[in-house]
């Protein structure tokens, strides 16, 4: 049996290993800017024809295009596994792990927040990000088709972390300082893909005269079940196409089209665009 002064000095040590948690919520207490959190980076992947390579680059800053997302893909499996929650303040990003942490300034306005990368896209190359409703919102752009901003990869507190882990929303970031926002300005301008700001998306587009039968493409997915899904609720057709699945919607007339595409663009697939098939 152990002498009274052993379990005096067990219990001392059992003390010390509960030392820097919160007693009242039994969680431990933020000592340190990272959270152990599973990390994926993944293997390179083709949608489109375009190839892409996910890397763990720790000082990614770019400026480019964001888009959102809201309630179309409610509950759908996110890339790293997660159920997509609209009003969570998260976003889909090509290449960047799963989760990694990036700061996203509107460089209309200079407002920055802090959002957990946990999904695959925008299948775009006029998109750099693509925001969830909820950090959409947070960043004033919710009333915008797209926004130009910067994405820069950050190491936020163990607490941000969690918050974000969570669904919630941390303080947005101070504001840019003007000069520096004129800069970011100037970058976007001189990027050689600047023509391909989505300036004006959404209208019709126009079909080369030698198709004589046309289709809505609304977008491409990873997941098989993910595009059946968008195309049962559409009234489209799901197809395999070099690796993902497409989800289409017609055959059409050029005009019926035109006013397809205008009706699913106005449901927010903003990337969606007619192609058209000859007829042999």
């Amino acid at each position: 049996m152990r002498s009274r002064a052993e379990l005096l000095l067990l219990l001392l040590l059992a003390g010390c290993g509960v030392a820097g948690r919160d007693q009242s919520a039994g969680t431990r207490v933020a000592t340190r800017p990272a959270v152990a959190e599973p990390v994926k980076v993944g293997d390179p992947y083709m949608v489109r024809g375009i190839a892409y390579h996910p890397a763990d680059v720790r000082d990614y800053d770019e400026v480019g295009w964001a888009s959102w997302y809201g309630e179309e893909a409610k509950g759908n499996r996110t890339s790293n596994g997660e159920r997509f929650d609209p009003d969570a303040i998260s976003a889909a990003h090509t290449t960047l792990p799963m989760p990694s942490y990036v700061e996203v300034t509107a460089l209309e306005t200079g407002r920055t927040i802090l959002v957990r990368i946990n999904d695959r896209g925008p299948f775009s190359r006029r998109k750099l990000i693509d925001l969830s409703r909820g950090a959409a919102r947070q960043l004033g752009i919710e009333g915008h088709g797209n926004a130009a901003v910067r994405v820069r990869r950050v190491d936020p507190t163990a607490g941000e972390q969690r918050t974000l882990t969570r669904g919630g929303k941390v303080d947005e970031r101070p504001r840019i300082a003007p000069e520096q926002l004129a800069m970011l300005r100037r970058r976007l301008a001189a990027r050689p893909d600047r023509a391909l700001a989505p300036v004006g998306e959404g209208a019709p587009a126009v079909i080369r005269s030698g198709f004589q039968r046309a289709f809505v493409q609304v977008g491409a997915f990873a997941s098989r079940a993910n595009a059946e899904r968008l195309a049962a609720s559409l009234g489209g057709l799901a197809s395999a196409a070099g690796g993902y699945w497409r989800v289409r919607l017609g055959p059409y007339d050029p005009t019926a089209a035109r006013r397809s595409l205008a009706d699913v663009v106005a449901k927010g697939y903003r990337d969606a665009a007619i192609v058209g098939e000859a007829i042999n």
